[in-house]
């Protein structure tokens, strides 16, 4: 472990999701990698890295005072006004100490926009609950000296073991129809690959708002019926979901804050992934 690694101590918000696990395994064979979970499992409970943590009823600064991380790196669910308090919390004990705060937001900040895809100085504005609350802490942390910031908008996260692919093997198994919206522009990323992405912004000191998607863009609707074909040798049910006439835009594109090409990936790129 090199000295640059050693200085710091990361803390995860949200180790017991999906991508925050994802994450946790990246980041601990390089880092002092501590971990927060929420519903608790045998492996979770017998880390001595990791605190149980219900954001609706726990106070993070005991958390941060017994971690002391200078990094924090939060991948919270959980109920929306619950995370504003925190995340205020999270803004004060990173001011107070230098330390640097990673968001994992989302395309939908950019969910009213619907003619373009979105690039990363571009204009937030969201009509869904979910995209207003991202923006709402984006903003919050956008007023911290920009060095202590990373803000990393996520597309449709994809992974041989990610919530999607679990979803559709479910719906396939039960004979439900997989919904599909044959008008959505849209695209992808890969979790080893955001979690890549990651490791780089903190060993290189990297700050700003960076767009994780694929270079390139995908039709919802076919993209999803590439994986269906993957995951089942049957006739998948298929229900298309038309939410406009025209086609819809939710993209968000890496332009001005691009990452090195190792890192960078197009949709071709989840699709192997995902065969393997």
């Amino acid at each position: 472990m090199s000295k640059e690694q050693e200085k710091h101590k990361i803390l995860i918000l949200g180790v017991s999701g999906y991508l925050g696990g994802e994450i946790y395994k990246e980041l601990y064979p390089y880092f002092r990698t501590y971990g927060t979970y929420f519903t608790p499992n045998k492996l979770h409970e017998a880390n001595k890295q990791f605190f149980h943590y219900n954001v609706e009823e726990d106070d993070i600064w005991e958390i941060l005072e017994a971690t002391r991380p200078s990094i924090i790196i939060s991948a919270l669910r959980g109920d929306f006004h619950a995370q504003t308090i925190a995340h205020i919390h999270l803004a004060e004990y990173a001011l107070r100490h230098k330390s640097k705060i990673i968001f994992l937001s989302s395309a939908n900040a950019f969910d009213a926009y619907s003619k373009f895809p979105s690039y990363e100085n571009d204009k937030t504005l969201s009509h869904s609950i979910y995209g207003h609350f991202k923006i709402k802490i984006e903003n919050m942390l956008l007023r911290m000296p920009k060095r202590q910031v990373a803000i990393i908008r996520l597309p449709m996260v994809f992974g041989q073991n990610s919530p999607r692919i679990q979803e559709m093997k479910q719906l396939i198994l039960e004979k439900e129809a997989v919904e599909i919206f044959p008008n959505l522009i849209m695209n992808v990323t890969l979790d080893r690959k955001v979690t890549q992405q990651i490791h780089y912004i903190i060993n290189r000191n990297k700050y700003g708002i960076f767009h994780s998607g694929s270079t390139d863009l995908v039709h919802h609707d076919e993209f999803f019926k590439d994986i269906l074909a993957m995951i089942s040798d049957t006739t998948v049910q298929l229900k298309h979901v038309f939410t406009t006439n025209e086609d819809r835009y939710l993209a968000v594109l890496p332009k001005f804050n691009r990452l090195p090409k190792h890192l960078q990936l197009t949709s071709h790129t989840v699709i192997e992934e995902l065969q393997k």
